[in-house]
Order: C-alpha cells, then structure tokens, then sequence
C-alpha cells in the first residue's frame, strides 16, 4: 500500500516557497555567467548547442508565457518539487531527457524560448511546447505547433548570423545537436475529445503526421541543422492517463491507442532512412523511447523502481485522472511519498529519476544499446 500526503501538503508548500528565493537568485546567477562566457565557449570549437523540439516530455517552461489552460500548463505545485524545490513550468516533479542531456553535454539548463530576458542563444534554445503535435490541428489555440516552432527556430538562426556572421553561423548550425519528441499528442488527442477522426483511416491519418513531420525537418536542415535526435512515441495506451479509458475499467492498456504509437514508430524509422540518403550530412540518431518505457512499465523492479503503471501524482485508478495539482477542474489528488519509486508522475509524465535514466540510454552510455540507432546522442555531439 503506498501512503499518500494530506495534510502535510500546505506545510510542504511553505517549505518550497521558502527556498525559492534562493534557487531563483541561483539561476539567474548561473544565466548571467554562462551569457559572459557562451562566446568563448563557441569560439574555442568545443562548443556544441542544443536546440529542442517538441511536446511536454521536453517542454522547460514555453507554456508558462502563452495564453492557454493548465491543461497544457505545470507551473504549479506539487511540479518541481523534487529538484528544483518550486515549480517551473516542466510535466514532472523534477527535470527533464532535455536537462540530462544538456548535462552530458556540458551546457546549463536550455531555457525556454520565450522566456522573458531569454536573448542568448549560443548554448541553444528550447522550443517545445506540451499539448504541441506535428499537426497544426492538435490542440490548436492552446499550444505552440512544430511548425511555429520552427518558426521562431529562424528567428533564433537570424540572430545568430547577426552575431556570429554568416560563415560562423553556418558552422554553429551545423555542428549544434536538434532533439525532437512529438508525435503523441497528434495520436491522443481525438482519444481524449472522442473525436471519430482516426477510427477508420489509422494508416493515412499516420502517414500524414509523418508527411508534415518531414516538411518540418527539412525545412529545419534548410536553416543548417544537421544533426537530429529523435524520440519515437511511448506506449501511449499504457499510460495511466489512457488506461482509464478502457470501458471495461480493468486498467489494461488501451491497444488501439498503442498500435497507432507503433505503426508511427515504424513509419518515422522509415523516412529517417530515406532523409539520410537524400539529405547530404543529414546524421541522426532515433531512441525507441516506447520500448524502453514498456520495459519499465512491464518490469520496474528491474529498472530500480516499485512501481510501472500507477502516477505518483493524481487521482482514481493508477491515479489516471489528471487532477495533479488540483487546478485542472479536478482539485482532489493524491501524491505519493517517494516520486524516485515511481515511473509516473502524472496521468502521462515520467518522473525526474525515470528521465534520467532514459537520457543514459540516450547519450549512449550504456554498451551497444539496441534502443540507440545508428547513432548515440553523444556521437552527434561530437561528430564535426
């Protein structure tokens, strides 16, 4: 039986507020630094960006600063507690793949784009946006689609041959390292608004996703991107968020939801074939996130943790009503002791310590990992 935290949540909250001053004075401390020393940085040649894309698994904070719901918001408590001790706008009690990877690579946090005073982008720029799908359709007015985000990508390379030249610019775009995870919202959207959408044409409805999933790529590498990373789509039936939507509530996965994830999956393996061979110096590098995570749903005990398919944060069965927080119409939620025991954190989220774990799989530490083709993250970040 796992204990749940009641009255303790107003006391917990003083204490977080309390050390927020703090950590706040930190990061701003720690900005000021890296915006003095990112030239240098570039111009020693070991410098390497990071520009991400995408959805709420990499979302730093981008909807914190748009006109939507908390729906496609976290900037509340109980997000954060775990590592940054107040909330920052991340789908997790703590960080993020993105902030472990920046890590391993030796870069500071990535901060959202637009956050305000963001104006250097010599270690990179994060895009992404949770609710944001390939589709402009996807929860469209709430969230910042791929293709605006590519969008504000070229305001970002703008600047930078501003301030770096042509040449130079040209040489930082190519060598910078662009992660990608999205995908599931285009899939789980019609689910969640019972939209007929993708009952009967699953296989033209995925392959138009991939089909404006590549337009943006390549229009991406027009900018001087080179090198990708990708994040295929989670067991998206298996999430604790989708299993309470099976009628007969026996908390099985959802598997028309999860064979959608993988016919997108096989298709996006595909066509990253085929831009290799069309695109000269297109390198990549694909991580079957829904493998892994079925792993860890199937087996967690194995990956360090107690439990695979119930959220630490939530409500009802597996805690799949996405009420953590209490401000998303839903005020009644449960929050477990222990978020490192868990693999969720919310109805669809992972948790800091099962992100972490991921991106070692993705950097490549881990020996020939079949999960990691063809390349690594950390051999993008160091082929030149």
């Amino acid at each position: 039986m796992h204990s749940h935290r009641t009255k303790e949540v107003d006391s917990v909250m003083m204490q977080n507020l309390r050390g927020s001053l703090l950590v706040v004075l930190f990061v701003l401390g720690v900005a000021f630094q890296t915006h003095g020393s990112s030239k240098s940085n570039y111009r020693s040649r070991k410098h390497v960006a990071l520009f991400i894309f995408g959805d709420s698994f990499l979302d730093a904070g981008n909807n914190n600063y748009i006109n939507t719901t908390a729906l496609d918001q976290a900037n509340f408590w109980p997000y954060g507690e775990t590592y940054f001790k107040f909330p920052t706008g991340r789908f997790s009690d703590g960080r993020l793949v993105s902030d472990f990877i920046a890590e391993h690579a030796n870069l500071p946090l990535i901060p959202p784009f637009l956050q305000p005073g963001n104006t250097n982008y010599l270690n990179g720029a994060n895009f992404a946006s949770a609710g944001s799908g390939v589709l402009v359709e996807t929860f469209k007015g709430s969230v910042i689609s791929l293709k605006t985000q590519a969008r504000n990508f070229k305001k970002v390379a703008t600047w930078l041959k501003h301030e770096l030249g042509s040449s130079d610019a040209k040489i930082f775009l190519s060598e910078a390292v662009y992660l990608f995870s999205i995908g599931s919202n285009d899939y789980l959207s019609p689910f969640l608004t019972h939209s007929a959408l993708i009952n009967s044409h699953s296989p033209q409805y995925v392959g138009m996703i991939i089909g404006n999933m590549t337009s943006i790529v390549k229009e991406i590498y027009e900018r001087g991107a080179r090198k990708f990373a990708f994040m295929n789509v989670p067991p998206l039936g298996c999430l604790p968020g989708t299993r309470i939507l099976k009628s007969k509530g026996n908390g099985g996965c959802l598997r028309e939801l999860s064979a959608l994830a993988s016919l997108h999956n096989q298709a996006l393996s595909e066509v990253l074939l085929q831009l290799e061979n069309e695109l000269k110096g297109f390198k990549y590098s694909l991580y079957d996130f829904n493998t892994d995570l079925t792993r860890r749903i199937n087996h967690p005990s194995k990956y360090g943790l107690k439990e695979g398919k119930s959220a630490c944060c939530g409500r009802g069965p597996h805690r799949g009503v996405y009420s953590c927080g209490g401000k998303r119409g839903e005020k009644q939620f449960q929050l477990c002791y222990k978020p490192t025991e868990y693999l969720f954190w919310d109805s669809y989220h992972l948790t800091q310590g099962a992100y972490k774990q991921l991106a070692v799989r993705m950097w490549g530490y881990t020996p020939s990992s079949p999960t990691v083709r063809p390349n690594t993250i950390r051999d993008l970040f160091q082929i030149s």
